[in-house]
């Protein structure tokens, strides 16, 4: 957790290290929104051994540049972000995720922990359970 919110361009190489130290390497595929691009993430993914960084950049007029967004893998990098960030919206919806009923930061963490929990539960149930026809 932060103090202050900081720019999401500063969290990318952090978050790709922690990663690195977590699982002793680095994924194959990162994908996030615009707002974590700039050339410096991009070149320091690439040095840590990202093979493939599907951040779009919303102010280039390369050639090259929108050519490798058209990539295939590029699209389905980010279709898999854009997915991602409907199950967020759908476990803060169904599980009133919008304001912390716990004070602190041990406290938004439970709560976030108590959500994710409860919304895996509902999936497990709707997988396991026989199917209507």
């Amino acid at each position: 957790m932060y103090d202050q919110r900081p720019s999401d361009q500063h969290l990318l190489l952090p978050a790709l290290e922690a990663h690195q130290r977590k699982f002793g390497h680095v994924p194959r595929l990162i994908a996030a929104d615009a707002g974590y691009y700039s050339h410096a993430n991009e070149d320091g993914a690439h040095a840590l051994g990202v093979k493939q960084v599907s951040i779009p950049n919303r102010n280039t007029r390369s050639q090259v540049r929108r050519k490798l967004e058209r990539q295939r893998w590029f699209r389905q990098g980010q279709k898999w972000r854009t997915g991602c960030e409907g199950r967020i919206s759908i476990i803060k919806r169904r599980h009133g995720l919008e304001r912390c009923r716990y004070r602190g930061e041990d406290g938004m963490k439970r709560w976030v922990g108590l959500g994710v929990i409860a919304d895996n539960l509902i999936n497990l149930g709707r997988c396991l359970s026989p199917q209507t026809a």
